[in-house]
């Protein structure tokens, strides 16, 4: 089973190209190479197809680095399901992943959310969507100090708060503070409930 995450960046207009686009690509780059696995177009959006376990990890990763930069956020829409036609380029490749990504992608405007995700399995979308909608409630109103804690801690797993400090020149107890205004425990949590609901419900 694969996930293909088909997104955009929020505000993008409102910023330098050069302030974001560096930040995607470096970012889309340690999940696999362009044009295979991701590709980047019309301006803002851009598409991704990576193992379905790693696709919520990446989704709340770019989060993270995107709103590093204040004033901006990443919207995305992941599919779960097979691929049936690999082409060179992963725009031109399909299967019900791909589809269920535009899909869901499609609506999340009208919808005011951030990030859903869309499988052939009804309950599980509801469970997960809901799970989702709940985290969003404070992963949208992450600030760029927030958003940085958050992507060291998922990019550098079992790093201490002490080597944090040390990166970012401050105390280990502005550490502990930050993580804990991040809810970087609830962000742990939903990483987990989704790849055991995945392991559970979707093979």
């Amino acid at each position: 089973m694969k996930a293909v995450i088909t997104g955009d960046i929020i505000n993008s207009e409102h910023h330098e190209v050069s302030t974001w686009m560096s930040v995607l690509k470096e970012y889309l780059s340690m999940y696999g190479s362009t044009p295979k696995n991701w590709e980047v177009y019309r301006g803002d959006e851009f598409q991704l197809k990576i193992e379905a376990s790693k696709a919520l990890d990446f989704a709340i990763g770019l989060k993270a680095r995107i709103k590093q930069i204040k004033g901006l956020d990443v919207r995305m829409g992941i599919g779960l399901g097979e691929e049936t036609y690999e082409a060179k380029t992963v725009s031109e490749s399909n299967g019900e992943a791909y589809q269920f990504s535009g899909r869901v992608f499609e609506k999340l405007k009208e919808q005011k959310l951030n990030l859903a995700i869309a499988t052939s399995n009804e309950n599980v979308n509801e469970t997960l969507n809901l799970v989702l909608k709940l985290a969003l409630d404070f992963m949208d109103d992450w600030s760029p100090v927030s958003a940085e804690i958050i992507a060291i801690e998922l990019e550098t797993p079992g790093i201490q708060q002490q080597e944090i400090a040390d990166r970012l020149g401050v105390q280990q107890s502005a550490i502990s503070q930050r993580q804990k205004r991040a809810r970087l425990d609830l962000v742990n949590q939903v990483l987990n409930f989704y790849k055991t609901t995945l392991t559970k419900h979707l093979k």
